[in-house]
């Protein structure tokens, strides 16, 4: 074992490494009886490709460069593909990111455009396509901008003629709904396509705080009827609508098969996370008015289908059948719908339901809703993110765990068994230097809990000398309503590998301990978020884990402004890496975002009109003198969510005070970071900044020049 001090060690997990393996898989789906994801490409300047898994297990990616199959719907996306198997081959629909126009492409064929351009908004954005080849239509969620400021926009759902007759013109994609609600998602149809069912909500609300069920029928010549809600409300949050199809039976041996699978097997992550006994008592909360209008009239499924959704009426996502719950428990079947077409639960053609469901952490489990009985799939996964796909008794689903990145899993639902079939993780150093975390709650202040996962330095031959504590670098996710993901990161083996511990925190306001530790963060952004970050770097300190004097922060998004608003706020922080922050929530909250997060601050902070002090009082840029210590701020120039403007007022207020500082700015990069080339320049600064502030000497890293 060699001893050198934290930070020094060396590491075979260069940035480079951690850069070419970054991104996931997503939006898993059948096409047929092969699976088919979206694949990041961060070496291709950052785009996404569609893969395709063939009966023989090979991959190929369907489209080559520049292609690029991402929906810039509410910005942060959506489902951006949908395809059919014809006797000549698979028909392809997809959105490609340059233009955001919805592209088919036939057996043989090069793709083509099937949607019109539009000089407003950066085009016409789609999401959540899907093939009505009996109409000759694609329906789809259109986004469509009606002038020049981000909030100048119109959503609806939309048919797209197959015959290209859109092409060129606007006229002719036929709307299926009006624009009465500012947000919608993608139709789920009824399994005789005469019945839709969506999701929609309206400003101020996010869809975490409320949205409604919407139902209409079909008629025959294709178009909604009257849609009327059915479930849900200002106060009660649906993150997913769905049909099951109504079956004769056998489920209980389906269960009884995958029950002998997995018994014994709850625990098989090694503890990292609880096996589930049972169901916890059920929280009591009053229904809320969506309930109310659950009479007779209102229930217009048609016969044999009946309506699934996860709803939060009781403070947890829990899945509904026709309004009543299948299988309460304190833990959530849903989550945060950042984007159009994450699915949670899938219904299976024998009656069964695949969820994805946890408190914290997730997993994937079968459910019986005749009975409410909920097994899980045995395997190593502690994480399983909201994309499933169904068909038969074959479930795909994206998963990691601490010791593998995201790859494409499926599970026999009739077994149990499971197995990666796609993206499958590959070990790019020896897994020896990968982190070790640990599961912590801490004591925020009034004594409420903060959960966070802590990745102590960890190295295979080396130690740091016996009276020397290692430097520890907070991560505060973005969002802020989101959570971090115990998985493994390559940027957090990038530190923890070199003798610097990181602690991810899931701040008061982090989804996946129920709607009431959500909620800690109404009008609070700024307070909770900055002290429970603080509180469990000090309880890391006070217990000896991490050196006091070598403390720093770092956050994108979201989390960019915890970061910044703790220096600000905090005097815990030697340093801080501030990635695409908010800054200015004054210029956010006028017309200095996109339209999704436009009256995000209500809930976040209250409503400017009513608490503007409020808002100067918390934001970062109104008090950058207060700022003491270096920091590194790294920003997308081509960020729409949280502009660079904001970093320039910052950093305007900052001139003279000689605090020590760098700003990178990445041509090319919005919010968050897609290409290789960005992601190695912002690891090897933001560990130069680690070294200079904490007296590291970490070997063959650029050294990052400051100004003040």
């Amino acid at each position: 074992m060699q001893i050198l001090p934290y930070g020094s060690w060396p590491s075979p997990l260069d940035a480079h490494l951690a850069a070419t393996h970054d991104g996931r898989p997503e939006y898993v789906g059948f096409v047929g009886d092969e699976v088919w994801w979206t694949a990041p490409r961060p070496t291709e300047d950052g785009r996404r490709t569609l893969v395709r898994r063939h009966p023989d297990g090979t991959e190929e990616s369907l489209l080559p460069p520049p292609w690029n199959v991402r929906s810039r719907v509410h910005e942060y996306g959506g489902h951006p593909w949908a395809a059919a198997h014809l006797t000549d081959g698979p028909l392809l629909l997809f959105v490609h990111h340059a233009d955001q126009r919805l592209y088919v492409r036939e057996p043989g064929h090069e793709p083509h455009p099937l949607t019109p351009l539009s000089p407003l908004g950066g085009g016409l954005r789609w999401a959540e396509p899907q093939l009505l080849l009996d109409r000759g239509e694609v329906w789809c969620v259109l986004e469509e901008f009606t002038g020049p400021a981000p909030t100048d926009v119109r959503r609806l759902l939309a048919a797209v003629p197959l015959d290209g007759s859109a092409t060129d013109d606007r006229t002719a994609v036929r709307e299926l709904t009006d624009d009465h609600h500012r947000f919608l998602t993608g139709p789920r149809l009824s399994s005789d396509g005469r019945h839709a069912a969506w999701l929609a909500w309206d400003h101020p609300r996010m869809p975490w705080d409320g949205t409604e069920v919407l139902v209409a029928g079909i008629t025959p010549d294709g178009t909604l009827g009257e849609a009327r809600v059915v479930a849900g409300g200002p106060e009660e949050s649906i993150a997913q609508v769905d049909w099951q199809r109504s079956t004769g039976g056998g489920m209980q041996s389906s269960v009884d098969g995958l029950r002998s699978t997995v018994d014994g097997l709850r625990s098989t992550v090694g503890g990292l996370r609880s096996a589930v006994d049972g169901p916890p008592p059920t929280v009591d909360r009053p229904r809320s008015a969506g309930d109310r209008t659950q009479s007779a009239e209102d229930r217009i499924q048609p016969p044999g289908d009946r309506l699934l959704y996860a709803s939060d009426r009781t403070g947890w996502w829990n899945l509904y059948r026709d309004h009543e719950p299948l299988c309460p428990r304190e833990e959530e079947f849903g989550g945060a719908l950042w984007k159009l077409g994450l699915r949670w639960f899938a219904p299976l053609d024998n009656g069964l339901v695949a969820v994805v469901h946890g408190r914290g952490a997730t997993a994937l489990g079968i459910l019986d809703p005749e009975t409410g009985e909920l097994v899980d799939a045995a395997g190593p996964w502690t994480e399983f993110a909201p994309t499933l796909a169904a068909r038969g008794d074959r479930v795909v689903a994206v998963a990691a765990s601490p010791r593998t990145g995201y790859e494409v899993v499926e599970l026999d639902a009739r077994t149990g068994r499971a197995r990666v079939i796609g993206g499958a993780h590959t070990d790019v150093v020896d897994p020896v230097y990968y982190p070790e975390p640990q599961i912590r709650t801490f004591a925020g202040p009034d004594g409420r809990e903060v959960h966070a996962h802590v990745y102590p330095p960890h190295h295979p031959a080396c130690a740091a000398p016996g009276h020397e504590l290692p430097p520890y670098v907070v991560w505060a996710h973005g969002g802020p309503t989101d959570r971090a993901p115990l998985v493994l990161d390559l940027e957090i083996a990038y530190f923890t590998s070199r003798g610097i511990g990181v602690a991810e925190v899931d701040y008061g306001g982090s989804t996946g301990y129920g709607r009431e530790y959500r909620e800690r963060l109404r009008e609070q952004w700024g307070v909770v978020d900055v002290e429970d970050c603080a509180a469990v770097a000090r309880a890391l300190a006070d217990e000896g884990t991490a050196d006091r004097d070598r403390l720093a922060i770092r956050g994108g998004s979201a989390g960019g402004w915890t970061a910044a608003a703790s220096l600000t706020g905090t005097e815990v922080y030697a340093c801080a890496t501030i990635r695409y922050p908010v800054l200015d929530l004054v210029g956010w909250a006028t017309g200095g975002t996109h339209d999704l997060e436009s009256h995000y601050p209500d809930s976040l902070v209250g409503p400017l009109a009513e608490v503007p002090a409020r808002y100067a009082e918390r934001s970062p840029v109104e008090h950058a003198e207060r700022i003491t210590v270096p920091f590194l701020l790294l920003q997308g120039l081509d960020d729409v969510i949280c502009p660079p403007v904001q970093c320039e007022r910052f950093l305007a207020r900052l001139a003279g005070r000689r605090v020590p500082y760098a700003y990178l700015a990445f041509e090319g990069e919005g919010h968050g970071f897609r290409r290789a080339e960005t992601t190695v320049r912002a690891l090897q600064a933001e560990l130069s900044l680690y070294a200079q502030v904490f007296g590291l000497r970490p070997p063959g890293i650029p050294t990052l020049e400051f100004t003040q």
